[in-house]
């Protein structure tokens, strides 16, 4: 079967198209054409060096205010704009995503990946300036080692909020961020055969361990600064002995710092995701984590233990030590990520289909500091759409994550009787063209002008044959589905939606008496009426359905 073997074969279009949809949100037309012919290697090592960890900062895109256009992050506290602050991350956020402008990267894909992981939620956290400094914590460390990040994450003053580890003190432990830490972020609560893999003892003994810790300058208007100190005297500096899960590791207390930048607090934090990276599972639990996030959510006995297990040993041998570039490489440029049978095999997630398809239409992405406005506009549109797909960024509906993403169904939760409706709602703006972004720019596809586009010499008539129904139907979903479609399928949409059942020969009379006369609002009409139904009825099937 295919396995980690890397894929050394030159990437057809359709290579490439897979690629650049699990990786990334989804491919432009120019970027499908330029990653065409790499080697998987060269293209996702293209992917990682194209990385901005240095985007422009949010700035206030409400018009309305004196301070539209500006930056706030670098400004004291500001209470009465804490829900728009926060909000505006978000347009931030999917304002990296939806870019057309900058290199294709997997940087903020990669991103989504550990938020759904190390869950916080506006909401809860409800500080702007937390909510950005954690995602900038993900962001910058997405391909770093995993190591850092559980270190770096269990003392971030978003998730010290957001699991109560503010409360978790000297003689009145709180176990909220121990138990999620095993469960959710590192050891899995089970193994892949279903044996649990720690104790309530342990979780109460990591619990010990985390005590002292507290974030500072919370909803504090004016304040210009906020952070995370350690406080000896509310830690517990007793030892803390773990199960045989984790081979009766006993973990010293401490009562002073090592150093002035080392505290009793950071000491037993290191010796504690120590032993959570040394337990076997770990790695297996990241790995699968990935694997289903990239490849297919579908975890057989046969992926398990040819897929899953080496690439976990790889990610924690001594060689690698649990960087997470490498093991990111060596599965998007594998046998297995690449074989036939797993693609189509994801039901797109809101956020796939949402910026996939502005990215696919080139839907421009106005200038969020100079065009905040048109920005604010562009970006309503596509939040509380995926907020009613059941995917509002950044307000996962509980520390699992989006549902999708761990339930039995997986990808599949995705789809049902109200998103249905709702997605092809979204996709019927792009033909409707209701949305005007800003004078001059209405979002959505210029069907007649690409169908013009086809036609070798538009206004001479009698001397060049109109593009026919085929033309027009293979024009529209080049590179559009992830599997191409069967020849009924083709037939279908010409016959039966573009043609609504009349010959297609029907189609050459009406569109040449168009070319003769574009001005005529009747032809016009009709013939853009033909092509609505096609590319309507098109984004309804499985483009943005699965990847």
């Amino acid at each position: 079967m295919p396995n980690l073997d890397p894929y050394t074969t030159p990437l057809t279009v359709e290579k490439a198209a897979h690629l650049l949809r699990r990786a990334t949100f989804g491919p432009t037309q120019t970027e499908l054409t330029n990653f065409t012919g790499m080697t998987a290697s060269q293209a996702v090592q293209q992917l990682i060096s194209n990385a901005n960890y240095s985007p422009p900062p949010p700035v206030d895109i409400d018009s309305t205010k004196a301070t539209a256009g500006q930056t706030y992050l670098d400004k004291p506290f500001n209470g009465d704009r804490n829900f728009d602050f926060g909000h505006y991350l978000r347009y931030w956020w999917l304002g990296l995503m939806t870019s057309q402008t900058a290199p294709p990267s997997l940087l903020d894909k990669l991103t989504l990946f550990w938020q759904n992981h190390f869950v916080t939620t506006r909401e809860v956290v409800d500080d702007y300036r937390f909510v950005n400094q954690y995602l900038l914590l993900l962001r910058n460390n997405a391909l770093g080692n995993f190591r850092t990040l559980v270190t770096k994450i269990s003392k971030e003053p978003a998730m010290l909020r957001y699991l109560n580890g503010n409360e978790n003190e000297l003689g009145k432990p709180n176990e909220n961020y121990a138990r999620e830490l095993q469960e959710l972020f590192t050891v899995g609560a089970v193994d892949f055969a279903g044996n649990k893999n720690y104790t309530e003892d342990d979780v109460k003994a990591a619990a010990r361990v985390l005590t002292g810790w507290k974030y500072t300058n919370y909803w504090v208007v004016g304040s210009t600064s906020f952070g995370t100190t350690f406080t000896n005297s509310k830690h517990d500096a007793t030892n803390k002995t773990f199960s045989a899960h984790y081979n009766n590791t006993v973990i010293v207390g401490r009562a002073t710092a090592l150093s002035p930048t080392v505290t009793a607090g950071d000491a037993e934090l290191d010796d504690l995701v120590t032993m959570l990276l040394n337990h076997p599972q770990t790695s297996r639990f990241i790995c699968r984590k990935l694997y289903r996030w990239y490849v297919n959510p579908n975890v057989t006995q046969t992926i398990e233990d040819n897929v899953i297990v080496p690439l976990a040993q790889f990610f924690a041998s001594s060689g690698n030590n649990y960087a997470i570039q490498p093991v990111i490489v060596k599965l998007l440029t594998s046998q297995i990520f690449f074989d036939d049978s797993n693609r189509g095999a994801i039901v797109k997630s809101p956020a796939d289909m949402a910026v996939g398809s502005l990215r696919f239409f080139n839907q421009p992405v106005p200038d969020m500091t100079t065009d905040y406005s048109a920005f604010n506009t562009y970006f309503s549109f596509v939040f509380w759409r995926m907020r009613d797909l059941q995917m509002a960024l950044i307000d996962q509906p509980s520390v699992f994550g989006y549902e999708p993403y761990y339930q039995t169904g997986y990808s599949k939760i995705w789809m049902n009787t109200t998103t249905i409706a709702l997605r092809s709602d979204y996709t019927d703006a792009f033909i409707w063209r209701w949305l005007e972004v800003k004078p001059g720019y209405k979002m959505g596809i210029d069907l007649l002008a690409w169908a013009t586009s086809l036609q070798t010499n538009f206004s001479n008539v009698a001397g060049t044959p109109a593009i026919s129904c085929a033309d027009v139907q293979a024009a529209f979903s080049k590179n559009l589905f992830a599997i191409e479609l069967l020849q009924t399928q083709k037939d279908f949409l010409i016959d039966a939606i573009m043609m609504q059942g009349i010959p297609r020969t029907s189609w050459t009379f009406e569109w040449n008496a168009y070319r003769n006369a574009p001005n005529d609002i009747n032809k016009r009409n009709g013939v853009t009426w033909r092509l609505q139904n096609l590319m309507k009825y098109m984004l309804r099937m499985a483009e943005y359905h699965i990847s």
